[in-house]
């Protein structure tokens, strides 16, 4: 199949803009909660905001704002971590038909500097002290800059204040002049190379996704008779979050906030906030999974956890299966085997969540299908999507009860998808981003005829199902003419429990090489059974050769999907992980893969000496 489409399932934003679905929501359902707020003094305790106060405090700021200079169409840029302060300032610029900057709080000065400049931003609130000082080391190439707001300085409560004299009519007035084609965000792409662009998107881009999602997959959100509730860690810097944040404000669902990303923060949030639904990127999965593991093999119980999420991932092929009509789904004995582990292991699986969590979304990253059916067999489905900043997040999403593991689903309702003759992968629809900010040649590279060309690679099957096999830009050729996506073999190799990241080279080699990074806490437990001793430095752990065995196993496995000529045959395992903070990782937690080939240079080379 070349092609396959969706008809709309909700109309399109017909006037209005985004922050109008707040003030809907409070004047219908004044004592609705939307928000929970952390208590300060108790991390544990949430303090609830109905829609009321939350319009409230908007409207106050949105004064503050005014009071300040800010006016209709003015930019400004948001520099913080996913906290309550975010959302109150979106929607607070929202209302006066004010356009939002979103930049990660890791950017470096000169990725600031380009993005304010670019914007014409003039103002831009920061989280911490750090942030300031980041803006601050380049206001002097940024003449337009005349605000510099901190969260962590109490701005809110100063703008609050000093917005008392302006009149709650002046807001209403420039919230009715907003229109749904207007820009309501300027979101800049990762820049996994090359400087990052901004896509110019529309109140209506937004709605058009969040109003398709709540649609069609709301039903997922909550059990029968539950209040949903979405704990929201993603960066809303980031448009995955941000259209997180705008479906609970629209669809009236209690949202909290987890500024940190890591293991101990989320594990302690989703016990304290229990979201009955989850957002996240594959990585959550894969760390929670890891954390899970440990903490059985460090009970004794390795030999029995893997057993049980081996008859999770049979229990779940069986389920697909019987869905499709193509078996009769789980046998006795693997019924009773499943029945059995959902007691013993299935259950605290899904307690890591807050215990309420049966359904989520990933995306972002590939998500593999040995990972989904481990999820659905412990019983939380996963639904994937795949999307860009240039499509307002997802484009394709998994059907309502009809999950085909290992593909990114069918495209949304209102979405096209066509495969063009090379495999890449085109889409159109309403959630289509309008141009790149002060770009037309790059936007006219990307649109063709409405049309969005994605650069990834990938293929749609007789039902409409996507499989995203890479990105054009990543095939590696070799000095051959062997061309290899290396999205696969990365996948496989993922999936050891060892292996955090890998990265597939060989571009003009004569062979696939592959760099490896290892996860810590797995490697120390993984030495302490293999010789009662903990690696004295990871800088030694290329010259271990239990290690390197076990790490050969797994290259092997991941060899057997793909031909002699597209296989690995040569790693290296490198001593430190790839991170945000080094440059190897995009905010969003992809790969930069010119940077690594750059860094690793020498170790690339050393994989095809002699």
């Amino acid at each position: 199949m070349r092609e396959f489409s969706l008809p709309l399932l909700v109309a399109p934003l017909r006037s209005g803009g985004l922050a109008d679905s707040l003030y809907e929501v409070a004047a219908r359902e004044p004592s609705r909660v939307l928000l929970a707020k952390r208590s300060p003094a108790r991390p544990d305790e949430w303090t609830a905001v109905t829609a009321t106060a939350f319009r409230d405090e908007v409207v106050a700021l949105a004064k503050g704002l005014l009071a300040d200079g800010i006016g209709f169409g003015d930019r400004v840029a948001l520099m913080a971590r996913t906290r309550y302060e975010w959302t109150l300032f979106s929607y607070a610029l929202w209302s006066i038909g004010a356009q939002l900057v979103p930049i990660y709080p890791t950017s470096s000065a000169e990725q600031v500097c380009w993005m304010l400049s670019h914007t014409q931003a003039v103002a831009v609130v920061v989280e911490g002290e750090d942030h300031a000082m980041t803006v601050g080391a380049v206001c002097d190439r940024l003449p337009a800059l005349r605000w510099i707001w901190q969260m962590d300085r109490n701005c809110v409560p100063e703008l609050w204040a000093r917005g008392r004299g302006v009149p709650d009519d002046l807001v209403d007035e420039l919230r009715w002049s907003v229109e749904p084609q207007f820009p309501a965000v300027i979101a800049y792409t990762s820049g996994t190379t090359g400087r990052p662009m901004g896509c110019l998107i529309s109140h209506l881009n937004l709605a058009a996704q969040c109003d398709t999602l709540l649609a069609g997959w709301s039903s997922l959100l909550a059990e029968p008779g539950e209040e949903p509730s979405i704990l929201t860690f993603l960066p809303l810097s980031h448009v995955y979050g941000l259209v997180v944040q705008v479906a609970c404000l629209r669809g009236g669902i209690m949202m909290g906030h987890e500024p940190r990303l890591t293991a101990d923060a989320l594990l302690a949030a989703f016990a304290s906030f229990r979201p009955s639904f989850v957002f996240a990127v594959p990585y959550v999965f894969e760390r929670i999974l890891r954390c899970a593991r440990g903490a059985a093999q460090e009970a004794g119980r390795g030999y029995l956890f893997d057993k049980a999420l081996d008859v999770a991932v049979r229990y779940a092929e069986a389920m697909e299966q019987f869905v499709w009509g193509t078996g009769r789904g789980p046998a006795p004995g693997l019924k009773a085997a499943h029945a059995v582990f959902d007691h013993m292991v299935y259950k605290k699986l899904r307690a890591v969540f807050g215990g309420r969590v049966r359904y989520a979304v990933t995306g972002g990253s590939p998500f593999s299908r040995a990972l989904g059916l481990l999820f659905a067999g412990a019983g939380i489905t996963v639904y994937d999507g795949y999307g860009l900043t240039e499509t307002t997040g997802a484009v394709t999403a998994q059907p309502l009860g009809r999950v085909r593991f290992g593909t990114v689903g069918r495209p949304m309702p209102g979405n096209s998808v066509r495969i063009a003759h090379d495999g890449e992968v085109w889409v159109r629809g309403s959630t289509v981003f309008s141009g790149y900010l002060g770009d037309p040649m790059a936007t006219e590279g990307a649109l063709r005829d409405g049309w969005l060309r994605t650069g990834d690679l990938g293929y749609l099957d007789g039902d409409g199902y996507l499989t995203i096999t890479g990105r054009k830009k990543d095939v590696i050729i070799t000095s051959g003419g062997k061309s290899v996506c290396p999205l696969m073999l990365e996948e496989r190799l993922r999936q050891h429990p060892l292996i955090s990241q890998c990265v597939v080279v060989g571009d003009n080699r004569p062979y696939v090489g592959a760099l490896i990074t290892l996860e810590p806490t797995a490697l120390t437990r993984w030495q302490r059974m293999v010789d009662g001793s903990a690696l004295n430095g990871r800088g030694v752990v290329s010259a271990n050769q239990a290690l390197h065995a076990e790490i050969q196993q797994a290259v092997s496995r991941a060899n057997t999907a793909v031909s002699r000529a597209e296989s690995i045959r040569a790693f290296r395992i490198l001593p430190n992980e790839f991170s945000v903070a080094d440059g190897l990782l995009t905010p969003s937690l992809k790969l930069r893969r010119s940077a690594i080939v750059k860094v690793y240079a020498a170790e690339i080379d050393q994989l095809y000496a002699g």
